[in-house]
């Protein structure tokens, strides 16, 4: 297995400080936008303010991004446990969500109310929407953690937007699949963002509900149950989208559909540029073939600063999926991850036209897999033109399979098993009641496709038995 160094070596570790610490705060400016945008309408009459939120994170960002640089700085591996459990950022993203939905219930009243143009109010729903698309980011971090709390605060963020069923899918469907063909969301070379779009937000439904049904299954029930995590999250976005009409009116709905709208496809538009091209390549594990482990080279990252304030690390993305439950403030850069030539608002601009995103990114991704991109994700239609725009070696040579030794052979009788990952422990004798195992289920019972609960990257097959005494 190949080994990852980080991107640059830190210096002064015993008097190390995060230099971003306070400007996390920024992101708070998200929120208030919906406020800001209102402000300034109000004090000046002009309706192009109340598109203040997409000028902000398509324009203004990818500027400051130009102007500010990047930052390549990563924590020391000795102050990472004390990073994570300092709980000011964890402030920094709960606070994120009261302003949301104040400034969901300010837009829409301001909206309800008159007085402000047809485009003008199509302006507000769109600025909310990028509130709500941050708010999915939000959600993101937080649906990650193992606290109970921060999870169904996941779910709150994601109810504005009625895109709570991502809580399900990302968290236990990408982290599975990402980087292969099989994955909704993980976009291919060839593929466009308008072709993309219909296929990961079609496709990340589908499999949101297929992986609770299955979960149901396991415990012998119904999967139409409010402990269903699509259908309560669903209905939280009912209850909150009720509520507005029953207070301001049906005539809100289209511009609740607009902020909805444009709050997930700002994410999915993100999740294209994040995988766009990578493959997880096929390796064998003694008779069984399955994809290599998630490592740093299958994700595009960035450094940009004023994108990473307002995304909370996002753009740090190959250790988000190589560590997913360690919280943004502690990720880092590996200098084995391809980047992407700005920042994700920059590259969210150049995505919107596909002739010009194809014509920056086709040649990263050649760049990236060395020339030889049968080693790429490749949109089908467009397998044999980009062969022939980008003629692997000519050397004659397939790609073959590589061996993953590093996966462990299943043993059936053992008290516990740990994820290798997170530390995550499955113990036999307590079960695990959400993922559908009742207490006393046999690892032997553990079906082979079973992942992490709690990190999404590690499989059955990789988990570390235990004795009674470690167990």
């Amino acid at each position: 297995m190949k080994s990852y160094s980080l991107a640059t070596p830190v210096e002064g570790r015993d008097t190390w400080r995060d230099q971003k610490r306070y400007l996390w705060m920024l992101g708070l400016l998200v929120p208030a936008l919906p406020f800001l945008a209102a402000g300034l309408h109000a004090a000046t009459g002009f309706a192009a303010f109340l598109w203040l939120g997409p000028v902000m994170f398509l324009v203004i960002t990818p500027l400051i991004d130009l102007v500010a640089g990047r930052d390549p700085t990563n924590p020391p591996d000795e102050v990472i446990e004390a990073l994570e459990n300092d709980r000011y950022y964890r402030w920094v993203t709960y606070l994120y969500l009261p302003l949301q939905y104040a400034g969901l219930v300010y837009g829409m009243w301001l909206i309800a109310a008159g007085g402000v143009s047809l485009l003008g109010q199509i302006g507000m729903a769109c600025t909310l929407g990028v509130v709500a698309g941050i708010g999915i980011n939000t959600a993101h971090e937080l649906g990650h953690k193992r606290e109970n709390v921060e999870r169904w605060l996941s779910k709150v963020a994601l109810a504005p937007c009625f895109y709570g069923h991502f809580y399900i899918e990302h968290n236990r469907g990408h982290h599975v699949r990402v980087a292969t063909p099989e994955d909704p969301a993980s976009a291919r070379m060839g593929e466009s963002f308008y072709r993309f779009w219909p296929r990961t937000v079609a496709g990340s439904l589908r499999s949101a509900w297929r992986l609770e049904k299955k979960r149901f299954a396991r415990r012998d029930k119904h999967p139409f149950s409010i402990g269903n995590d699509v259908l309560n999250a669903w209905l939280m976005s009912v209850v909150l989208w009720g509520a507005l009409m029953v207070w301001l009116g049906v005539g809100i709905l289209p511009f609740l559909l607009i902020q909805a709208v444009f709050a997930f496809s700002l994410l999915e538009i993100v999740n294209y540029m994040e995988h766009y091209g990578m493959l997880r390549q096929k390796v064998t594990s003694g008779r069984k073939e399955r994809h290599e482990r998630v490592n740093p080279a299958h994700s595009w990252n960035s450094n940009n600063i004023a994108t990473n304030v307002l995304l909370y690390h996002l753009q740090r993305h190959s250790d988000h999926h190589a560590n997913p439950t360690r919280r943004f403030q502690a990720l880092r850069d590996f200098s084995e991850s391809p980047v992407l030539p700005t920042g994700y608002t920059g590259m969210i601009a150049v995505a919107i036209i596909p002739p010009l995103f194809r014509r920056i990114m086709d040649p990263l991704v050649v760049e990236h897999y060395d020339g030889d991109i049968r080693k790429a994700n490749l949109q089908p239609s467009k397998r044999e033109k980009l062969l022939a725009t980008y003629p692997p070696p000519a050397d004659g040579t397939d790609v073959e399979l590589a061996t993953d030794d590093s996966a462990r052979t299943s043993t059936d009788d053992v008290d516990a098993a740990r994820c290798p990952g997170c530390g995550y422990t499955y113990v036999v004798a307590e079960g695990n009641e959400q993922e559908g195992f009742a207490a006393g289920t046999s690892w032997s019972e553990i079906p082979d496709d079973w992942c992490c609960p709690d990190c999404g990257v590690r499989e059955k097959i990789d988990f570390v038995p235990l004795t009674r005494e470690a167990a």
